[in-house]
C-alpha cells in the first residue's frame, strides 16, 4: 500500500505572517514642516491667495494669481498679529 504525502514548498505565499510594523517616517526639518504664509485678498481681481515668507525671512512676497500684481509685506518689530490682509 502506498502512502502519498504532499510536500509543500517552504516559501509559499501566505505561509508566514509578519505582524511587525514599519519604521516611522523620519520627521521633516522645521523649515520644511511649516512654511509660513499670510492670506491675501487681491481686490484687483477679487481672488484670495497665500503669500509665503522669503528665504531671508524679511518679508512676505507674492503676486495676484490672475493679473500678477506684486505685493510685499515687510516683517519687522511691532508688526501685526493678523494673518489676513487685503491688497488693492
Amino acid at each position: 500500500m502506498f502512502s502519498i504525502l504532499s510536500q509543500r514548498p517552504s516559501n509559499m505565499p501566505g505561509e508566514h505572517l509578519d505582524l511587525s510594523s514599519e519604521q516611522p517616517a523620519p520627521r521633516r526639518a522645521a523649515a520644511e514642516e511649516a512654511r509660513k504664509f499670510i492670506g491675501v485678498h487681491f481686490a484687483c481681481c477679487d481672488v484670495y491667495s497665500r503669500v509665503y515668507v522669503n528665504r531671508d525671512r524679511s518679508a512676505y512676497i507674492g503676486h495676484c494669481p490672475r493679473c500678477a500684481k506684486p505685493v510685499r509685506f515687510t516683517i519687522g518689530p511691532g508688526g501685526s498679529d493678523s494673518r489676513m490682509f487685503q491688497a488693492s
